[in-house]
């Protein structure tokens, strides 16, 4: 089997070219796992796939990686024709949030009679979950308050942050059996997002090259970060990855 990390969006969360930041885990050349959904990721992804979502993972409930779940929804449950509903994984610490966000109006439709909830199949995860028969592990990020913010990684394949600090503890773990280590990264850092002078700071060289960065403000700030001598992401790229080790060589 071939793996690869497409991405959709590269941006922060203003609106431009770069799109809002989202990702998609292919198999053999089909989507696997959609990661974040903006408000622009069902259309480029569509775009690219002639599909909807089958499986989604949220890493964090701030609307530039969950806006889209309600124009999907309204997709899913007001189209012409019935879908089935995309799988939809959270770390259980998240339900409420996203819940909150997107879900709590009262009533989704005037007419009454459906849930948001009922277009979707809600898996909430803590370690990691289970999907088309790969163990995905979830870890902890820096983004915010604790216990708001989600990446997720296929052991020996790839790892994704979300919008992160630097979190090289958590990386020596999680991202330790290789494969390219999608980061969270402009220009200049701040209180939530890492930036260059972070990287250099908090992660060993031999970490810093396996760096694949995204989620920054501009075009101009990609050509600065590839300038310092990054590899930095750019919308629609898709990148190849190693295989996934086996769940019992990766966990014993």
């Amino acid at each position: 089997m071939n793996f690869s990390l497409r991405f959709l969006g590269t941006g922060a969360a203003e609106i431009s070219t770069l799109g809002h930041s989202s990702a998609v885990i292919e198999r053999d050349g089909e989507p696997l796992l959609l990661i974040d959904c903006g408000p622009d990721a069902v259309p480029r992804y569509m775009k690219i796939y002639q599909q909807i979502p089958r499986a989604i993972y949220i890493t964090h409930v701030h609307l530039d990686h969950v806006g889209g779940l309600e124009p999907l929804f309204s997709r899913l449950w007001f189209g012409e024709t019935r879908l089935p509903p995309p799988h939809l994984f959270a770390h259980a610490s998240l339900i409420p949030l996203l819940q909150g966000r997107i879900a709590d109006y009262p009533g989704v439709a005037a007419e009454g009679g459906s849930n948001f909830w009922d277009a979707f199949r809600l898996t909430p995860c803590s370690r990691g979950f289970w999907y088309q028969g790969l163990w995905f592990d979830v870890f902890a990020t820096r983004h915010h308050r604790p216990g708001t913010s989600y990446g997720v990684a296929l052991r020996g394949s790839f790892t994704y942050t979300g919008d992160t600090r630097p979190i090289a503890e958590t990386l020596a773990v999680v991202a330790e059996a290789g494969g390219p280590i999608a980061h969270d990264c402009s220009v200049t850092g701040n209180p939530s997002h890492t930036g260059l002078d972070d990287l250099e700071r908090e992660y060993p060289a031999n970490v810093r090259e396996r760096l694949l960065l995204y989620h920054y403000g501009s075009v101009a700030d990609g050509d600065s970060m590839r300038a310092s001598g990054y590899r930095v992401a750019h919308p629609g790229e898709c990148v190849p990855l190693p295989p996934p080790r086996p769940l019992d060589s990766a966990t014993g």
